[in-house]
């Protein structure tokens, strides 16, 4: 089961992020945002053009789509692939999607050459990621299980070892609950399932949800 599904294990930020680098008083200001579409990256950027109107550099990349389906990045106005790209890296490198970084920059009065550029926009898209930290979404099939009381006690026990929780229970003259399974452990957890209560246990599959677990960040 869930061979078909339509989603996909993939990580995003756990909340949006920010951070400041400062190189030869050159300020550079990261900004790293959970997106859900490119009509909302679009209206950020706008958002801190206007927040930062007196910056000279507004230079961004995002990522959105469970296999990259849109991706951009701009240098606006730095030298070619010293600001967008690197950006871009940076959210490649941490290995995210549905993400807009954006970093300001105010210059200092000091070239800072092809080489400082890059390094620049590097590290503030990297602190404002970092503080934003990593979220892991994983794909699962959600369940609503019915059983006795006595069956219950032993899927319970199931669950409790197999790291799976158990949300909305309902008592009356059963217990109802559900459950929500990585798509990997499906097939298993059904047999189980029915193994534990001699196929007494009802179930049903309302669909497909993501777990999420926080994997980086405070």
């Amino acid at each position: 089961m869930g061979e078909n599904s339509a989603l996909l294990e993939h990580m995003t930020l756990f909340r949006n992020g920010t951070g400041v680098y400062e190189e030869k008083k050159s300020k550079f200001i990261g900004e790293a945002y959970r997106i859900g579409s490119e009509e909302e990256a679009l209206s950020i950027l706008e958002e801190t053009r206007k927040r930062y109107y007196d910056a000279r550099h507004h230079c961004y990349a995002y990522v959105l789509g469970l296999k990259e389906d849109t991706v951009k990045c701009s240098d606006d106005g730095e030298p070619q692939k010293t600001a967008g790209v690197p950006i871009l890296n940076v959210i490649r490198g941490a290995g995210l999607t549905d993400v807009l970084v954006v970093v300001t920059r105010y210059f200092g009065g000091t070239l800072l050459g092809t080489g400082g550029l890059q390094r620049a926009y590097t590290k503030a898209a990297s602190v404002a990621v970092a503080d934003g930290g990593v979220l892991k979404r994983s794909p699962a099939a959600l369940f609503r299980i019915s059983a006795s009381y006595t069956d219950f006690g032993k899927i319970r026990y199931y669950l409790s070892e197999s790291g799976l929780g158990v949300s909305d229970e309902t008592f009356t003259d059963e217990v109802r609950c559900s459950v929500s399974v990585p798509l990997a452990m499906e097939s298993g957890f059904v047999k189980k399932l029915q193994d534990l209560t001699a196929g007494k246990a009802g179930q049903e599959r309302l669909g497909e949800i993501y777990l999420e677990e926080q994997v980086t960040g405070g």
